[in-house]
Order: structure tokens, then sequence, then C-alpha cells
């Protein structure tokens, strides 16, 4: 399934892909470098852990990978299940695609999945040192919530979520599979 919403450059098509899909694995070692990066004097900080230990392959629900008209795939969201919500988990853009409208494909497309998975709501967690991610996220509707576990032992972290639209009457909703 696909998503296409279109930017202010040319449109981008978020595709599901599998966790360990190449351009998903690409995009989240992008990311896993510059988070390093931002928060290089908190050596503890589980984001130095390797990715395959920081999410789970078999907890993941969804994967999408964003990519332009090119193929070049320029974002990637992913989507795990905690209790009977959907943690939104390695939330990218690339760095030269930012402002042009690639993470709000990604989200629409990550709350599609969701409400499709029968999640009632979206949560996540990001750091103090991502104030473009905070923004990113409350102006798409994302509220702030208290921290939540596993990340309430990280001082620095700030969650929030988002209620999800159920999907129209009738449209299927696949149970909770695992597609890595």
């Amino acid at each position: 399934m696909s998503t296409t919403v279109p930017t202010r450059v040319a449109p981008v098509v978020v595709c599901q892909r599998r966790w360990h899909d190449p351009d998903a694995v690409r995009l989240r070692a992008a990311l896993s470098s510059e988070l390093r990066d931002r928060y290089a004097d908190r050596p503890t900080d589980p984001i130095h852990l390797p990715p395959d230990e920081a999410v789970a392959s078999t907890s993941v629900a969804w994967t999408g990978v964003a990519y332009t008209p090119a193929a070049t795939p320029v974002g990637h969201a992913a989507l795990r299940w905690h209790g009977d919500d959907l943690e939104l988990k390695r939330m990218y853009v690339v760095p030269a695609y930012r402002g042009h409208g690639v993470a709000p494909a990604l989200l629409t497309a990550a709350e599609d999945a969701g409400a499709r998975l029968g999640a009632r709501r979206i949560v996540l967690q990001t750091g103090d040192r991502q104030p473009d991610a905070v923004r990113r996220y409350e102006r798409a509707g994302y509220h702030r919530v208290p921290v939540f576990p596993p990340y309430d032992v990280l001082p620095w972290s700030l969650c929030f979520a988002r209620t999800l639209t159920p999907p129209p009457a009738g449209t299927n909703r696949p149970g909770r599979t695992d597609p890595a």
C-alpha cells in the first residue's frame, strides 16, 4: 500500500516496506548517525545502541519509506505496538529534503496505517535536543503526554500522542501482524 502526498518540490510516495528492507535500513542508519552526533555527550543514552537493539524487528507492525519520483528514498517511519497504542519509531527525513513535505507525508501514511491496524492512538518519544521534531509533531496535532516506559528513565525524554480517526466502516482492518 502506498500514500502519495504532494510536496513543494514534487510528490513523494510513501510505500510500505519490511523492517529489513535495504532502503529502510540505510535511512535508519543515517538517523542513528545524526542522533549520535546530537547526543554525543550522553554516551549512555539508548540512541547509542546498535539500531537492531533499539527496536526489535519482531515488534514492528508497519514500516514506511518515502520515495521521490526518481525512486530516491528520502524518509522513514515505523510503528510498533505499545500496549493498545502504536508507537511511532525512527521517523527520519534526509536533510536535503527537510522542509519539502516529506515529514507530513510520512506522518499521514503512518496514521493511516495505524488506523487500519486498529490502534486508538499513536504515541511517540523524542529528545530534548530535537526541537525540529517537537515542532513537526505539534503542528501535526500531537500533544504532550506524560513520559511513558521505557523512556521514563531518560530525564530528557519528551512524549506525545495523537488520537487516530477510525477508518470508514467496511474498511479492512488487519490484525497485529509483523511485516518484518
